[in-house]
């Protein structure tokens, strides 16, 4: 197939189009940049300029393609601006998609499948409690109501040593404030992925084409926020704190909204239905590693 990728450059879709590639699909990537484009072409890709504010550029790749997959997201600091875009971005592609055989995969979040804050993520959920700002999934159904052939690839904390989706944000503030926080008792958990069992479930996913399937990209169900504050901190050496709830936002600023929750996942069903099974190395395993400044 012909697939036009979003966020072909970023940490994630840039893993995604090798995968697609070494399984026999032909990607256009799409770059806002000419150094974004010739890594595109060294990996074998052809190079599309747009961004994701740009909705004709999304329009004209997806118009030209056999597939497409929605990787990009924006900034996590400038959250609620950034899902805003992505709402958008989603509903530009979907227009050109709407009643063709056409498979798009839309990037969501493991929230997305939560029930209750403690209870395991599922993907045969689709949460009417999770009010938060990223509308992916949502936006996402409302292109199923348009005839689009639509599903989702869950997150969770996706990692690598370099790399580890909301805890590189954490070292941040470890590396400017000198202490590895979490609130309260820090038993709050969050799922992980190693990018290079998450790349190969997005070209799974695109090959199976079952319209509104869910996917949880999950290897590891929860690992506590203590856990891993304990971790970094003897990474780079600082002490781990525990800090009351309501001095959370003081100290987490815009992170405070997911410091404290509770979103354990499953991937049972996306296993058996992919047969796909994670041998990556851990979350915490890749957080021993410290990266320089």
């Amino acid at each position: 197939m012909r697939v036009f990728l979003t966020g072909a450059t970023g940490f994630i879709g840039s893993a995604v189009v090798l995968e697609l590639i070494e399984a026999g699909h032909q990607v256009v990537g799409m770059t806002r940049s000419d150094e974004g484009a010739s890594r595109l072409r060294a990996a074998g890709a052809q190079a599309h300029r747009g961004a994701l504010e740009d909705t004709e550029s999304l329009k004209r790749g997806a118009s030209s393609a056999d597939a497409v997959i929605h990787c990009a997201f924006d900034d996590f600091s400038d959250f609620v601006a950034s899902c805003e875009k992505d709402r958008r971005a989603i509903e530009a592609i979907g227009s050109v998609l709407a009643g063709s055989e056409r498979p798009m995969i839309v990037t969501s979040v493991i929230a997305a499948g939560l029930t209750n804050p403690g209870d395991l993520a599922k993907e045969d959920v689709v949460s009417t409690k999770f009010t938060g700002p990223r509308v992916s999934e949502a936006a996402g159904r409302e292109l199923a109501d348009m005839s689009v052939n639509v599903s989702f690839v869950r997150l969770p904390q996706v990692h690598t040593i370099v790399k580890q989706g909301l805890v590189t944000w954490l070292v941040g503030l470890l590396k400017a404030k000198g202490v590895s926080a979490y609130a309260g008792d820090g038993s709050n958990r969050w799922p992980a992925v190693h990018l290079s069992d998450l790349a190969p479930l997005y070209v799974l996913a695109l090959e199976r084409q079952v319209r509104g399937a869910c996917y949880n990209a999950v290897a590891e169900e929860g690992i506590a926020l203590r856990d891993i504050a304990e971790t970094i901190g003897r990474a780079y050496g600082v002490p781990t704190v525990s800090l009351p709830p309501e001095d959370a936002a003081g100290h987490f600023g815009w992170l405070s909204t997911f410091v404290t929750l509770d979103m354990p996942a499953s991937s049972a069903l996306t296993r058996e239905l992919l047969s796909w099974e994670p041998t990556g190395p851990g979350l915490l395993s890749d957080l021993q590693t410290p990266q320089p400044s």
